[in-house]
């Protein structure tokens, strides 16, 4: 199993609705909207790295809304 944070930057006043949309894709652990530099985090999870990144293009960077994001392996070093 591996999982992710994904760090996403939203057009103004679309960051609320970004997550409630995420948060609905199979995969998402949880979709918070928060403040600073990104608008949402998500954490996520796949069986494989390629499962994950195909999640993350396929599906959420689908979502309307969205202007970039940046997806962070967990790893246990």
């Amino acid at each position: 199993m591996v999982q992710a944070y994904i760090l996403i930057q939203t057009e103004v006043g679309k960051a609320s609705i970004v997550a409630e949309t995420i948060s609905e894709i199979p995969g998402v652990i949880q979709a918070e909207d928060v403040t600073g530099p990104y608008d949402v985090i998500v954490r996520a999870q796949a069986d494989t790295v390629d499962e994950l990144g195909r999640m993350v293009v396929a599906k959420v960077q689908q979502v309307d809304g969205i202007t970039r994001t940046l997806t962070c392996p967990v790893v246990h070093l």
